[in-house]
């Protein structure tokens, strides 16, 4: 699936305030492939979705959330948390080898206060390259500048992902 060339996504901040498709759950949408939210899934496994950020601080920029609608971590069954973590792992190999970071931010919000802006549990995964601020982004008043277009890294990652489950 390609994103649509005239899908018109609303900027990050437009979204915490409130534009965002009328839908119960975002992720929940995502899972249930509902065609009012955009849809940028990499994988999926028996419990886990593994998704593109839509508003990604770098390219590969990632979100693991369970199929069951949960909100707080210590709601995941055992076999999940096992999932997460294993899911974790294969994903930071595929970006290893697809972009190339010198480390990664992992985590979860979990609350209006954390900075949630998504009551669906899930788990963030940001590749992080040395020396990020650059030139644009000082020019551009410390605006982020994403480099790769939204559709090379779902191509990618999608790849990498059918291979990484084939020599599982």
């Amino acid at each position: 699936m390609k994103i649509e060339q005239n899908l018109v996504i609303p900027g990050k901040l437009d979204y915490v305030r409130g534009d965002k498709p009328d839908v119960p759950c975002i992720l929940c949408s995502i899972r249930d492939n509902d065609e009012r939210v955009v849809r940028l899934e990499v994988g999926r496994t028996e419990l886990m979705v593994i998704s593109l950020n839509l508003f990604p601080y770098n390219p590969g920029h990632l979100l693991i959330f369970p199929l069951r609608h949960i909100t707080d971590l210590r709601e995941l069954s055992s076999d999940e948390v096992l999932e997460t973590h294993r899911l974790l792992q294969v994903w930071m190999d595929i970006l290893e080898s697809s972009y190339g970071p010198r480390g990664f931010n992992i985590g979860y919000n979990m609350g209006v206060t954390s900075g949630a802006s998504i009551e669906h549990l899930h788990c963030h995964i940001v590749p992080r390259h040395r020396n990020e601020i650059g030139v644009l982004e000082m020019v551009s008043g410390g605006t982020r500048v994403i480099v790769e277009d939204p559709n090379v890294t779902l191509d990618k990652l999608r790849k990498a992902w059918r291979t990484a489950e084939n020599e599982s």
